[in-house]
């Protein structure tokens, strides 16, 4: 039987004075027009279902069915999040690959996912809450999760009722589960720094950046 390694984070390494600047995570656009539309019905099922407004003799299988459509709607949101964060992490690898003082630190892909998730920098995070998104531990966590399980966004014929009903709950312990793979050392803003950027964001700035030379 495989032996399964000693799991969990390990201290950080002291890095003292020494600051490194990532790569930048580019998240790409994910929502079609319909998106919006399909996410707030389903809210508005959730709540009808659990009693807390008026079904407006609605039947319950058409309220299942708009909770249903709406997770699925969350669910392919999230996988291409996590294609972008995975992407990011192994290109983060890559980086600690050419640097000498980061050889044989311990730093593994788990160690930027707790980075982004646990101690982004602070621009990252304002410029999260500047897009409205307050609760990013959840979107990235669960993203994540799901990305260890995804290969491609699952159709719903792939996925039970149950699972499309209750995913976040399972997104967030494929998370804990990928996180402990295999230990990893915690790594924090003061000695690693990393921007981030809507793909479109991005790209105009190449251009800037381009027409400047």
């Amino acid at each position: 039987m495989e032996q399964v390694p000693p799991a969990g984070r390990r201290g950080k390494p002291d890095f003292g004075s020494q600051r490194w600047e990532l790569p930048p995570l580019i998240l790409h656009p994910f929502a079609d027009q319909q998106t919006p539309g399909k996410l707030l019905e389903s809210s508005k099922a959730s709540l009808m279902l659990y009693g807390l407004l008026p079904s407006e003799d609605i039947a319950e299988d058409e309220l299942t069915r708009k909770l249903l459509e709406g997770r699925m709607c969350e669910i392919r949101m999230l996988f291409f999040v996590g294609k972008d964060l995975a992407r990011w992490m192994g290109q983060c690898m890559e980086f600690v690959s050419r640097i000498e003082a980061l050889k044989g630190a311990g730093l593994t892909e788990q160690s930027f996912a707790a980075l982004l998730i646990d101690h982004p920098p602070e621009e990252v995070r304002a410029k999260l809450r500047k897009w409205g998104v307050h609760d990013f531990r959840a979107i990235f966590s669960r993203a994540l999760g799901l990305n260890a399980v995804f290969r491609e966004s699952p159709a719903p014929s792939f996925l039970t009722d149950d699972f499309v009903r209750h995913y976040y709950r399972y997104a967030d312990h494929l998370f804990a589960c990928r996180q402990s793979l295999s230990p990893y050392t915690a790594i924090g803003p003061e000695n690693f720094h990393f921007e981030l950027y809507a793909s479109g964001e991005y790209s105009r700035l190449l251009e800037r950046e381009w027409g400047a030379e």
